[in-house]
């Protein structure tokens, strides 16, 4: 349970509080206060604004509106940046090394800044797949009021009838390469894939973690679905500045909203929008962070309560903005709610509960559309992220089932010691359908970094052996993946977990419906091995990747580095 709410020692007390602050206040009149602001509460303004990423590209502009806002309704807005690594870009480089990494930076500048400067409030705004969960962890340490903004979504981009997605041109890769399509169609694909601003456009990590912070109270209703290029997302970035001072007013802090029943609402919505299964790492860290008790086994138990009610991409047919014209998360909520799969008393960030904020909300979605299903009529009766245990994963693995239709598969291992080795494979045909591959020493620590492997598996897809061939790794997988793929198995193979022993063609068993993943080995031979093992050395030896891997934790707890 989260710790019970302290009164705030608030910047604009401390710097009223005689003339020994008066050098305080110098500083500040430097960039802006006058007499009269000293008294107002301070919100930090954690701007995620780059042009690393279309994701964070349009950020800019939201801040602006926040902190106009913030001015005109009593608080004094101080805006700082916060860093971005895109995963889209950096996919299937050494640079994706950065992206979990960057988690954590960016979790540790947005404490330092508001602690450092004794921030009242903080309103973080982000785009991208790491600066969403980084803000929450910095959030739920710091527990001053604070609340956060999405971006937005980007819009898809079309060819020839059909949407297109990021997703889109690392599947075209693998369809070049098995010859069904030509270079001029993949350069076409590649052409109209992005066509503006926003995070990418299927259910994928962006989207997955937006809908779960809405879900859990600490963004505005409808706000995790909108497209950043539409006016209605500044319009809720001004809204979101509101609702923080009248956060601020009301003494209501993260850790007020970020309760275990909170938790476990994210978890029923990612569940039922079909989410990344980067939901897994990412709510345990937030958790960690809001000492909220919270395990990878509490997402089986989910799992086996939620149905899957929207047809999304990667597997499904649409797209957020699709989504969102359908009724957004607020929609499917009050279809869980109803249903009895919601805790409907948790607090939210507009200070009303999440039955409050869904009252007006209509009890079944509209039907001419088919983005999101009745409960009569769901996708999948079970939600699709399984955690898996046996001898491969003794602390846990993660399987995304969604449009897969195998539920048990066995076949002898393809070993692969970094995901560069396995797509030279992929694309040169040597993997063949009936083969589990395996990419290790891709882990937190072992990578480091915990690469996505999308570049792999897209290209299993684009070749057409995404039903017919698995992929295990310690590593872990974009939003966009789907596939018979099994990701964030721990103790990775730098431990000397068991990933870390298979040798080629040993047979890899893989039987969802038990939730297992085996080596069909035995304990002597497993034993053997062991004592035989001996982990390669961690190229890294100076400088931010070094020190991750020396601080950074297991996969089945979050990968924290505190």
């Amino acid at each position: 349970m989260a710790k019970k709410s302290q009164p705030l020692n608030t910047k604009s007390q401390a710097i009223t509080q005689g003339n020994r602050r008066a050098p305080n206040r110098a500083m500040l009149r430097a960039v802006g206060f006058t007499d009269g602001d000293f008294a107002k509460p301070i919100v930090g303004v954690a701007n995620g604004q780059s042009e690393v990423t279309p994701c964070n590209a349009g950020l800019g502009k939201l801040a602006d509106i926040a902190s106009t806002q913030i001015r005109k309704n009593g608080g004094m807005p101080q805006m700082f940046g916060t860093i971005t690594i895109s995963d889209g870009i950096a996919m299937g480089t050494e640079g994706m090394k950065c992206s979990m990494v960057s988690r954590e930076v960016i979790a540790d500048s947005i404490e330092t800044v508001c602690r450092g400067a004794s921030m009242d409030a903080v309103l973080c705004i982000g785009g991208c797949d790491k600066n969403m969960p980084g803000a929450m962890i910095a959030m739920a340490r710091l527990n001053i009021p604070g609340l956060f903004v999405y971006g937005g979504t980007i819009k898809p981009g079309h060819l020839d009838g059909d949407d297109l997605t990021v997703v889109s041109v690392f599947e075209a890769v693998g369809q070049f390469g098995a010859g069904t399509i030509d270079k001029n169609q993949l350069i076409n694909i590649e052409r109209n894939a992005c066509p503006g601003f926003g995070s990418c456009g299927g259910m994928f990590t962006a989207n997955t973690m937006s809908s779960a912070f809405e879900a859990m109270g600490m963004s505005l209703p409808y706000s995790s679905t909108m497209a950043n290029e539409d006016k209605e997302k500044e319009i809720s970035a001004g809204q979101s500045a509101q609702a923080l001072l009248n956060m601020v007013e009301k003494n209501i802090l993260p850790r007020n909203i970020m309760t275990r029943e909170a938790f476990e609402n994210a978890i029923a919505v990612v569940m039922a929008v079909g989410g990344s299964t980067n939901a897994v790492l990412h709510l345990l860290a937030i958790a960690h962070s809001a000492e909220v008790q919270l395990s990878i086994d509490d997402f089986e138990v989910m799992r086996k309560k939620i149905p899957v009610l929207c047809d999304m991409k990667p597997s499904g047919k649409y797209v957020a903005t699709n989504l969102h014209h359908a009724g957004g998360i607020p929609q499917v909520m009050k279809i869980m709610l109803n249903a009895g799969l919601l805790h409907g008393d948790c607090m939210t960030v507009t200070a009303k509960t999440i039955a409050e904020n869904l009252r007006d909300v209509p009890d079944q979605p509209r039907e001419d559309q088919d983005v999101i299903l009745p409960l009569s009529r769901p996708k999948s009766a079970q939600g699709h992220l399984v955690i898996l245990r046996g001898n491969l994963c003794q602390e846990g693995a993660v399987a995304k089932i969604s449009g897969v239709k195998t539920r048990s598969f066995s076949g002898p291992a393809r070993v692969f010691n970094s995901e560069e080795e396995c797509l030279d494979a992929i694309l040169d045909d040597r993997i063949q359908e009936g083969d589990v591959v395996v990419i290790r020493f891709e882990g937190p620590k072992g990578g480091p970094g915990m690469r996505e492997m999308l570049a792999p598996t897209s290209a299993i897809v684009g070749k057409g052996l995404g039903n017919k061939v698995a992929l295990i790794t310690d590593g872990r997988f974009s939003g966009g993946t789907y596939g018979i793929v099994i990701g964030h198995i721990a103790p990775e193979a730098q431990l000397g977990g068991v990933l870390a022993l298979i040798k080629d063609n040993d047979t890899i068993a893989i039987d969802i419906g038990r939730n297992q993943l085996n080596a069909e080995l035995s304990d002597e031979e497993l034993e053997r091995r062991r004592r035989e093992f001996v982990a390669p050395e961690i190229k890294y030896k100076a400088g931010v990747l070094a020190k991750y891997a020396r601080l950074v934790g297991s996969a089945s707890k979050g990968a924290v580095t505190d």
